[in-house]
């Protein structure tokens, strides 16, 4: 659908339940944030799903529209989640509308409102707010700027349009707290996270001359240096900083079992088509899935991926 449908929608139904997906970032937990603040100012009740993975990071942004204990709502909407399998952990039931800017959202949804063009969900999320609100409020704003800002590294990824940096200029405008947020989120680091990345530097792996590099973060070291959740924020960008890299891996175990992995390229890469090996997806140069193997099988499983993929392309 186009957003003035999706906005008729959302005019129509109230008692909503916004859902953000595993291990959410600022992007899922921005956007559902500020359409949840819009959505209350035109006198609806809703709440965000109380993602039991929401880290201290983003929890202080967005704790005022957690759902209180008990509450279901009446109609659930998605924002940012790709397919069913990515939905927040707890959460059961089906999903009326689906707000995302991924290629490979799998539809799961009963109605979809999909910008697969731009690089962030907070973009689609402002439009709607404009059309809902007229104008997204100063709180609004500065939710849809960390949603924006992280989606694509602070405008440092290569998914970064003139529509993306148009957007972030709009929401300036708007009120959004840009230096504070931007001290917050990108220019300040705990003690373990600076010793994190110096652990995965250090065991960086590369191939094709450099071409594709290779980290492993593993349990036994987030125990070595007392690092959280909140300090393995945006850690698939780490490798890609390599000089001379096309291809980046990021191989996470996870604490249930099984690992995360991340993929980072440049355009002319598409990681999606590696990750939906092992049945993940997302956009052509930032993907994702999960591997139920320990971190060492799942690295070379993925490199031996991303240099078949390559082959293919010489």
């Amino acid at each position: 659908m186009n957003y003035a449908e999706c906005a008729e929608i959302l005019r129509e139904n109230d008692d909503y339940i916004l859902i953000t997906h595993i291990r959410p970032d600022g992007d899922t937990l921005g956007s559902a944030a500020a359409l949840c603040s819009a959505l209350r100012r035109l006198g609806k009740r809703a709440y965000l799903y109380p993602n039991p993975e929401i880290t201290p990071k983003y929890h202080k942004y967005v704790k005022d529209y957690l759902a209180p204990e008990g509450y279901e709502g009446a109609y659930t909407v998605a924002v940012d989640v790709a397919g069913e399998h990515m939905l927040a952990k707890g959460f059961e039931g089906k999903v009326k509308l689906c707000i995302d800017h991924h290629d490979s959202n799998s539809g799961y949804a009963e109605k979809l409102l999909l910008g697969s063009a731009k690089a962030s969900c907070g973009e689609l999320v402002l439009e709607l707010i404009k059309l809902l609100c007229t104008e997204p409020s100063k709180t609004e704003a500065s939710l849809l700027y960390i949603a924006v800002s992280t989606d694509c590294g602070c405008f440092r990824y290569a998914n970064v349009t003139a529509e993306t940096f148009a957007a972030a200029s709009e929401l300036a405008n708007a009120g959004a707290e840009v230096q504070k947020l931007n001290f917050e989120l990108f220019r300040q680091s705990t003690k373990a996270r600076i010793m994190l990345e110096s652990l995965i530097c250090s065991g960086l792996r590369f191939e094709k001359n450099g071409a594709i590099v290779a980290a492993m973060v593993t349990n036994a070291m987030l125990r070595e240096i007392n690092a959280t959740e909140d300090d393995c924020d945006d850690i698939a960008g780490i490798p890609g900083r390599v000089e001379g890299c096309i291809v980046s891996i990021v191989v996470r175990e996870l604490a249930e079992g099984g690992c995360k992995a991340s993929l980072r390229s440049q355009p002319c890469f598409d990681c999606s088509d590696v990750c939906k090996r092992f049945g993940g997806g997302g956009h052509k140069m930032a993907s994702g899935c999960t591997l139920d193997t320990d971190p060492e099988t799942a690295r070379e499983l993925l490199i031996k991926a991303v240099i078949d993929a390559w082959d293919t392309m010489e």
